[in-house]
């Protein structure tokens, strides 16, 4: 895989998972409408796809996110993962639905969808089972909570067999650490520009409870200050917390990932292995 060493795995709290300290974010292997993106891209083609699938795993990344959300993604997933499902953690969401015609989402937190979305995820991954299942918060994440039951649905998956783990991805400080304190796992926002939910990374390692990081480069739109590298200052600060477990990197660009896997483990190495 080049001159640098491979990615060393890390536990998620309270979980039997093991998993790269950064993940693949597949948004963009299914959807090119309604993303917030700072640069426009084309989604790759399946020879495409697979190649990046094969450099991750080259380079040591073993977990994949992924969503109905984001369009084809789950579907194309499937077929490509054939044969080494045993090597990735896969991380699928629950409650929002994206409409490709209208390039707008919508939400169901209904016990009833959070059932059909995990069977019809399971049919398009190909698997027998979802290692972590995420609610796709819309932002209202105490209400999603309290309302519709939704976290002991997920336990009632998890029991069944057909989750690992369950959890939230949350957009509020308080919703991050309701999640916690009923489920495994939340994914919160924490990059250099916005260290808002910083409490329930804090709130997570006190009670070892999983983290996972989206946006941990701003998708893109890292702000530039003088003589700072801000793609290594961004995974020392966000993979620096002992409360994260990975963060999630959406990228299809193979340079970009090589060279995000080669500032990790230098990352990892400075500040010494967990």
């Amino acid at each position: 895989m080049g001159e640098f060493a491979l990615l060393t795995p890390r536990k998620i709290a309270g979980t039997d998972l093991m998993v790269s300290p950064i993940g693949l974010g597949t948004v963009k292997l299914g959807r090119d409408k309604g993303v917030k993106y700072p640069n426009s891209f084309t989604i790759p083609d399946d020879q495409a796809a697979r190649h990046l699938l094969d450099l991750s795993r080259n380079l040591g990344i073993n977990l994949l996110d992924t969503a109905p959300a984001y369009g084809r993604s789950e579907e194309r997933l499937g077929p490509l993962l054939q044969g080494q499902r045993d090597h990735w953690v896969i991380c699928s969401k629950v409650g929002e639905e994206f409409n490709n015609q209208t390039g707008q989402s919508y939400f169901d937190f209904t016990p009833e969808h959070v059932r059909l979305s995990i069977e019809r995820s399971l049919q398009r991954l190909q698997t027998d089972v979802i290692d972590i299942l995420l609610v796709h918060s819309d932002g209202n994440d105490l209400e999603i909570i309290q309302r519709y039951g939704i976290l002991e649905q997920l336990e009632l998956l998890k029991a069944e067999g057909k989750i690992r783990a369950g959890g939230m991805s949350t957009k509020t400080v308080a919703g991050g650490i309701e999640a916690l304190k009923r489920s495994d796992i939340a994914m919160v926002t924490y990059n250099l520009d916005y260290q808002d939910e910083l409490a329930v990374i804090d709130f997570a390692l006190a009670e070892e409870k999983g983290i996972l990081i989206k946006k941990a480069l701003a998708s893109g739109s890292l702000s530039q200050q003088p003589e700072i590298d801000p793609v290594r200052a961004s995974f020392d600060r966000v993979l620096g917390h002992q409360g994260v477990s990975s963060a999630i990197i959406g990228t299809i660009n193979p340079e970009h990932l090589s060279a995000n896997v080669e500032t990790v483990v230098t990352s990892m190495q400075q500040q010494g292995s967990r």
